[in-house]
């Protein structure tokens, strides 16, 4: 597979990632003062659910990791080359801020609609966001929780595993994962899922998107270097 349709088609996997997930939370699910609508468990399958859903879409083509912190990680555990990479990383941050800025473009067509602190369904932690964490929560849950999606990534496409079954048993993790960490952090395990809406969002977002880049990538590294005790290739 040539490398422009690998990153094409990691952008675009980024773009429905970010469009479909904030999307649920910023028009039906969810804000920082909490839950309405289709509430936690409906945004976590909308996470969840779109990344079933372009694992097989997008999978063989790129490997579906629509996530810097994968991408990351599978290069510490040398599937990935350096080239590819940086192509993934940087055409998943396109697709993120694209998917941004269509949601942007959407949710201000609502008479109803405020750009707030942590809008467009930015990332954050303290005071005025979910359930106020503090910022050790807020680090301790990316990282963590970011450790564990990696393990369950490497796990389910290891060379004992069942192909077939991989993109539903990834899904199905995010799904739990956001259950957890959505009045935490609003969950990002991704950090360019939390650089696009944040772009737009600015103010507290903004400021606090270092977390949110630097948890994941500390949590996918440790976990590419935890999988070669558990994990045979």
């Amino acid at each position: 597979m040539s490398a422009s349709k690998k990153y094409f088609a990691e952008a675009l996997g980024t773009f429905a990632l970010v469009l479909f997930g904030c999307g649920a939370a910023v028009i039906a699910g969810v804000t920082a003062s909490g839950p309405v609508g289709i509430g936690v468990l409906g945004i976590s399958l909308a996470f969840g659910l779109t990344v079933v859903v372009m694992a097989y879409t997008i999978g063989p083509i790129s490997g579906c990791h629509i996530n810097p912190a994968i991408s990351i990680g599978m290069l510490v555990a040398g599937k990935l080359s350096m080239k590819d990479t940086v192509g993934y990383v940087i055409s998943q941050c396109i697709g993120a801020i694209a998917a941004a800025g269509v949601l942007y473009m959407l949710a201000t067509g609502s008479a109803g609609f405020s750009m707030g602190e942590w809008a467009l369904g930015s990332n954050g932690w303290g005071a005025g966001y979910g359930g106020a964490y503090d910022m050790t929560a807020a680090l301790t849950a990316e990282f963590v929780f970011t450790f564990l999606f990696l393990m369950v990534i490497f796990g389910t496409t290891a060379k004992a595993a069942s192909p077939q079954m991989a993109g539903l048993a990834i899904g199905l993790s995010l799904v739990l994962i956001h259950m957890v960490v959505i009045p935490i952090t609003g969950t990002s395990v991704n950090p360019a899922r939390s650089l696009g809406p944040a772009l737009f969002a600015g103010g507290m977002a903004l400021s606090q998107l270092w977390l949110f880049i630097v948890a994941p990538i500390a949590g996918a590294i440790f976990a590419a270097l935890v999988r070669n005790i558990f994990i045979e290739d």
